[in-house]
């Protein structure tokens, strides 16, 4: 993934998420900040995560979710992110949706 600089490392005391995407690692927190700008795009929690379980989940639901949740951003346009994702194939990053949807459901 070019032009991605500088990166945080993931920390799961922070309940993140290390998502390996194009030779980088970027971090997810499902913060409060961050959940609420998912809500308002893609609809209340507890359908995205009712969606993700009945394997129902779009791929631009599963990256909107991720853009929202990026600790930086800054690192990598939403687009990047999508193309990246597709890239390395929805199999690779189901373990990181699992993450942060239990960190939705269970909190830190």
């Amino acid at each position: 993934m070019s032009g991605v600089a500088n990166l945080e490392r993931p920390n799961p005391e922070r309940g993140e998420a290390a998502l390996a995407l194009g030779g980088e690692t970027l971090a997810l927190r499902p913060s409060f900040g961050a959940l609420v700008a998912a809500e308002a795009e893609l609809g209340p929690l507890f359908d995205l995560v009712e969606r993700a379980a009945d394997g129902k989940l779009s791929l631009a639901d599963l990256v909107a979710l991720f853009w929202h949740c990026l600790v930086d951003r800054e690192a990598v346009s939403r687009e990047a992110l999508g193309e990246a994702v597709v890239a390395v194939g929805l199999a690779k990053v189901t373990p990181v949706l699992k993450a942060v949807l239990q960190q939705i459901l269970a909190g830190r």
